[in-house]
């Protein structure tokens, strides 16, 4: 047994009473995440309900006026299949495109179609819905159809074969109600109540804005420090907003749809068309951001310099995608992002190092292999921003060289 070191009275009541102050920390910290989840939950849910708000009041509509249609028209005492189409394709053309919406109508249509037909006559059984199954897909298949309409093909029919008992001499078919019902979806999607094609793109933009610049701050503030374990976990979180930047652009298309289609939405055509390409070069300004993440995290492995103005820069990166998208919903010119990206621009050119005026002598840089091609990642993303933000292209590489060429001139 070793000996035990004499310490003094006052330093063991002091150690004694550590463990306290450490669970209080540990009580207010967990209560901090604890309301900081609260807050994030509650924000999450009234974004969705921003989003989805109208879908309520499109499927409401929708299934209102099938019933009517069906009921008074199709002369169906008991319109349920009408109500129940146009509420899933008012639910299947959120935010997505007009032929998948379509595809989803035609194969609940011909799931109908072929178990009405054949139910009857072969009754309900385990052979009965795999012919009345393999029927529908090849049906499907014959149509040209894609997988939307083939998987609602097989799911309806399979539906009709198990749940419905076999129904002979129907005044209208049942495929005749799902249709009224799905052409009354679309209807009120389209001509009634259609989204408002601007409003949907911001707020499916606000799950990639908002995160893509914290994880970009993450970045720079990994690169001061030197932490490669923060930066790469900065690259996973750049990368694990695909989902999200998938969904914007589905919601893209959807929305040029809409604007096409629905003559509520056609003299929005010009702002739409202006959403459009700032969307799409936003992408491309993130895939630069996530390309310029995974090479820094290369440079810190490789213990190559990096230039205290070079995580700057990147910070002014992260506050021009808030700016702009804060000038975007509100219609202002983004004249502050503009100059925070160029100023960005400027000082990836002093991290790079001063050009040699003789060009018979080598380029002094500040960089390493990996820090010299996360500088044209840089400029890369700062060009489509700027394009983002409302510039032609042309425009936008003559401001990032006059940035560059400021830089030198100093």
């Amino acid at each position: 047994m070793g000996k035990r070191r004499d310490v003094p009275a006052h330093q063991e009541s002091e150690a004694d009473g550590d463990p306290a102050p450490h669970r209080r920390l540990g009580a207010r910290r967990l209560v901090g995440g604890l309301r900081e989840r609260a807050r994030e939950g509650l924000r999450s849910r009234t974004w969705r309900l921003r989003l989805y708000g109208l879908l309520a009041v499109q499927a409401g509509i929708a299934a209102t006026i099938a019933w009517f249609v069906g009921y008074r028209f199709l002369h169906n005492p008991s319109p349920v299949l009408a109500p129940t189409t146009a509420v899933g394709i008012v639910a299947a053309s959120m935010g997505s495109r007009l032929r998948r919406t379509v595809e989803l109508l035609v194969g609940v249509i011909l799931g109908l179609a072929v178990g009405d037909t054949l139910m009857p006559f072969f009754g309900i059984g385990a052979w009965q819905t795999g012919v009345v199954v393999v029927l529908a897909i090849v049906l499907a298949v014959l149509f040209k159809g894609g997988g939307s309409l083939l998987t609602q093909a097989g799911g309806t029919a399979v539906l009709i074969a198990t749940l419905e008992p076999p129904v002979r001499d129907l005044s209208v078919p049942r495929f005749v109600d799902a249709a009224v019902g799905g052409l009354v979806g679309l209807g009120v999607g389209l001509l009634l109540v259609p989204i408002h094609p601007q409003r949907t793109l911001l707020r499916l933009a606000e799950p990639v804005v908002g995160p893509a610049a914290t994880t970009i701050h993450e970045l720079a503030a990994a690169l001061r420090v030197r932490d490669l374990a923060d930066a790469e976990r900065s690259l996973r979180g750049l990368r694990e907003l695909g989902p999200q930047l998938t969904a914007l652009k589905e919601g893209l298309g959807a929305a040029q749809e809409v604007g096409r289609l629905a003559p509520l939405r056609w003299r929005e055509r010009d702002s739409l068309a202006f959403h459009t390409a700032s969307i799409q070069h936003l992408d491309r300004s993130l895939h630069s951001c996530r390309s310029l993440s995974r090479r820094l995290t290369t440079a810190l492995k490789d213990e190559e310099p990096i230039p205290e103005e070079f995580p700057a820069a990147i910070d002014l990166l992260a506050c021009a995608l808030l700016t702009l998208r804060w000038t975007i919903q509100a219609g202002a010119e983004p004249r502050e992002a503009r100059e925070q990206i160029l100023v960005g621009v400027e000082m990836i050119g002093r991290a790079q190092g001063e050009a040699v005026g003789d060009p018979t002598r080598p380029h002094v840089h500040r960089l390493g292999y990996s820090g010299l091609i996360a500088a044209g990642e840089f400029r890369m993303a700062a060009h489509d921003l700027l394009i983002a933000s409302g510039l032609d292209a042309e425009r936008a590489a003559v401001l990032v060289r006059r940035a560059v060429d400021g830089h030198r001139r100093n």
